[in-house]
């Protein structure tokens, strides 16, 4: 007899007709599951969780100089300061005063001797207000002996080069021998900027004390775990002892995978010395200062290739502003390398890596994780080929593309087996009318003085997966209530882009419940341990694989309680649209929850996934670093005013390769934000110091990102169709993170066809990123200037046929192309 209290579902009843599918079902274009709270303000970050009584507010005290030992210090002003509770120093660290990620011990929480960047946090002080602990950081008497500072990638290589971590080389073919035999050889330089995060919330923790070693932190992070980690290093603590949960960010981008480990670290620090709450949120100015950017890079290139323009070899040497201390660059250096082909086969390469230190805030990861600025390398290679045999860069893009059959080993030895760029490149190529309309702009161009038009279609080929290996794994856990209802957490962060979305449709998918069904919890590290980061664009397939797993073994449970109770086989019971079909019986979802609940089937269960196929060995530079590759094409149609310099984008379509997209409605919206944020990068986005290592461009007022007038005034976004990824990921859906960043290279490449075309495209216009009007005015005037030098019709290719032995060249310094910057002047 069933329990009194448990669903009668023992009387075979008539099915109850429902729609075939669920509300929310994998590849619906669902909407954001906080979209209205975002909108109507009701989304709580870390800012708007209700302030225990006894809050203490933190604010940091900052070097003023770039590079300088600390001669002495009085905080005493700060300690006399109205309102001040306590000031904590490097002397106050009880573990270890290090937040470094990489194991290290290169990045002090609290600078103590020696001050390494203009904004390396000295002190910390405590208040009861916020405003009282931002005057009292201001009250400190420090007194420095000033030492030489290296502010640029120009001084760091010209000075001692010193490296923040081992360079990494790539090898295929002999790259000296192949570019020796090429008939035709371009050697240059390439200058690409760095850019800021400008998430919308700015750092922020919160932490909590509890019981005896106990400590709950509330933080804006990417990355729970290492913020536990450090957190514990810090206090001296176990991991277990450390809690970090994160419910929701207002973006990230790569900027809060690291550099959240000093605000964690400092409240938790204030928190356990006091035994009060403690919050620290810096002043978007201060969190500029405090914070790393994406590494400025300088490339230096060679290539060589035949009459047709098919490249024969390439020798690249990345030289990256790494900045003071190591954080993340040697795996970003690293992957700036890893897509230095972009989609392109290179018989013969050497690419190196060269993470220089410089007296500047270190430099962290950044959405693309140095993937972008080896592509830009890449397309700038090809538009260096194109001019030089005089044929539209399209043409030598298509004949280089890696082949399926041949032609399909990348530098790093990984077989290219999925490449799909030809038909995706023909596909956009005929439906944004390519050749038409490079027609019609030359016709334009022909008889317009001032203003220019450009085009330029760009490919995007992006590794999926960490190339630390370790890192692709997660967890998951799934609870299932007797009302039906479903609890759902994992390792992974919500931070705009959607992840909690597609999870939670996911699990709804599995079970065959209406999303509403499922409830997204806060990430929690006692809930989900060991968590890798929210990076390299592997949310959904990680945690996704991993919720996947979890509600399959309850389902899978479920199923076997269900045969038995009613004597029927496994594939008799048939989940659908909140219903369950046990034979001929049919009882809702919740109905069975309550009867196998009755019964003591276990209705919780944790998942995990872990990435197959991949391994990377860095020291030999060979392996399958990822698991697939994520593709994507844009074509970009620009204006140009040679007179100032200022343009505006008229046009661009991207069609994107998503696999089978797990919501349409969000991947296209992250494919038209990361487009965005990527032009931005390469177009407007200037980060600038003065001579005495003082980042200028600290505020909204002087750092200009993308504004709604900025996007394109025709904007055609279309997902590849019928193109389910070939690798077992989570419903054959692919990553588009941080892949649709690199379809803005489309807007550079546009910009240099409009600047060429003031010199008849006689000539490579190397306009560098990124390309400001003033950068884009000064390439027009260097384009004209070597037009009245050189008037003959034909001029040899840039580099000509000179120095065959790259390798002098490349350990010294090349000369700087006309107009380009290196993290100064404009």
């Amino acid at each position: 007899m069933p329990d009194a209290m448990a669903p009668d579902v023992t009387t075979p009843i008539a099915p109850v007709s429902t729609p075939e599918r669920i509300q929310g079902a994998v590849h619906d274009p669902r909407r954001h599951e906080s979209a209205h709270k975002h909108v109507s303000g009701e989304a709580v970050y870390v800012d708007d969780i209700a302030e225990p009584a006894g809050l203490l507010h933190v604010y940091l005290g900052l070097s003023s100089r770039a590079h300088a030992r600390i001669r002495s210090i009085d905080l005493s002003p700060v300690r006399q300061a109205p309102g001040v509770v306590a000031v904590f120093t490097a002397e106050d660290v009880p573990g270890v005063n290090d937040i470094g990620c990489m194991g290290k011990h290169d990045e002090p929480l609290f600078a103590s001797t020696l001050v390494e960047h203009v904004g390396q946090p000295i002190f910390a002080v405590a208040a009861e207000t916020r405003d009282q602990a931002r005057r009292a950081a201001k009250l400190a008497v420090i007194e420095y002996e000033e030492l030489p500072a290296v502010l640029t990638i120009a001084a760091a290589r010209d000075g001692e080069r010193t490296l923040v971590t081992a360079p990494m080389t790539l090898r295929v073919g002999d790259a000296d021998a192949a570019l020796a035999e090429a008939p035709h050889r371009v050697e240059g330089r390439l200058a690409i900027g760095g850019q800021e995060h400008f998430y919308l919330e700015s750092q922020i923790a919160m932490a909590l004390p509890g019981e005896d070693q106990e400590v709950l932190i509330h933080v804006s992070t990417q990355h729970p775990t290492e913020v536990q980690h450090i957190v514990a290093h810090v206090l001296d603590l176990p991991s277990a002892a450390v809690t970090v949960e994160v419910r929701r960010m207002g973006g990230g981008f790569g900027g809060k995978e690291t550099q959240s480990n000093l605000f964690a670290a400092c409240t938790a620090l204030v928190a356990k010395r006091t035994g009060r709450a403690a919050k620290l949120r810096p002043d978007r100015d201060d969190d500029f200062q405090i914070t790393g950017k994406r590494h400025d890079f300088e490339i230096d290139y060679r290539v060589g290739f035949d009459d047709s323009g098919l490249i024969q070899g390439v020798d690249m040497l990345f030289a990256a502003k790494a900045g003071y201390a190591a954080d993340l660059s040697g795996p970003v250096t690293d992957r700036a390398l890893f897509h230095a082909d972009n989609g392109y086969f290179y018989p013969a390469a050497r690419l190196e890596s060269l993470p220089l230190k410089t007296n500047t805030v270190s430099n962290t990861a950044f959405r693309g994780f140095g993937g972008p600025q080896g592509m830009v390398a890449a397309e700038r290679v090809i538009d260096e080929i194109a001019f030089a045999l005089g044929k539209d860069p399209l043409e030598i893009r298509k004949r280089n593309f890696y082949g399926n059959e041949d032609r399909n080993l990348t530098p790093y030895h990984q077989t290219v087996t999925d490449n799909i760029l030809p038909e995706l490149i023909a596909q956009l190529e005929e439906s944004c009318g390519y050749w038409t309309r490079r027609e019609e702009i030359r016709a334009f161009n022909a008889t317009s003085r001032i203003l220019r038009k450009g085009l330029a279609l760009t490919p995007v080929k992006f590794g999926i997966s960490f190339t630390a290996s370790h890192y692709n794994q997660a967890g998951a856990l799934v609870h299932v209530y007797t009302d039906g209802s479903i609890q759902l957490n994992h390792g992974g962060i919500e931070m705009g882009q959607g992840l909690y979305t597609k999870v939670a449709q996911v699990v709804a998918e599995e079970f065959q419940v209406d999303i509403a069904t499922i409830r997204p919890t806060a990430t929690n590290t006692g809930k989900v341990p060991n968590t890798s980061a929210t990076a390299a664009s592997s949310g959904s397939d990680l945690n996704g694989k991993a919720a996947q797993a979890a509600a399959r073994t309850i389902r899978e449970r479920l199923v076997a309680f269900a045969a038995e109770n009613w004597g029927v086989a496994p594939e008799a019971v048939r989940f659908q649209r909140n219903r369950v079909l046990v034979g001929d019986r049919d009882m809702s979802f919740a109905d069975l929850v309550r009867a196998a609940y009755m019964a003591r089937v276990q209705l919780s269960a944790t998942g995990f996934y872990k990435t197959p196929k991949i391994h990377w060995d860095r020291a030999a530079g060979r392996g399958t670093p990822f698991y697939y590759f994520a593709y994507g094409t844009a074509c970009a149609e620009v204006t140009v005013d040679t007179l100032t310099g200022e343009y505006v984008v008229d046009r661009v379509d991207i069609l994107h390769d998503c696999g089978r997209s797990l919501n349409p409605a969000i991947d296209r919206g992250q494919i038209e934000g990361g487009f965005v944020q990527g032009m931005g990068w390469l177009t407007m986005e200037e980060l600038w110091w003065d001579a005495q290592g003082r980042l200028r461009t600290h505020a909204p007022s002087t750092y200009k990102i993308p504004a709604c007038s900025d996007r394109p005034r025709i904007f055609n976004v279309a997902l590849l169709e019928n193109a389910p990824n070939r690798e077992d990921t989570i419903f054959r859906s692919k990553a588009v993170g941080e892949p649709p960043f690199m379809l803005g290279m489309s807007v550079l490449h546009a910009l240099s066809d409009a600047v060429a075309s003031v010199a008849g495209h006689r000539f490579c216009p190397r306009l560098d990123a990124p390309a400001t009007p003033e950068r884009v005015l000064g390439c027009i005037a260097a384009l004209r200037e070597r037009m009245a030098a050189c008037p003959h019709p034909n001029p040899p290719p840039l580099g000509g046929e000179g120095d065959q032995s790259f390798a002098g060249v490349r350990r010294s310094s090349l000369p700087r192309p006309a107009g380009e910057g290196q993290g100064g002047g404009k």
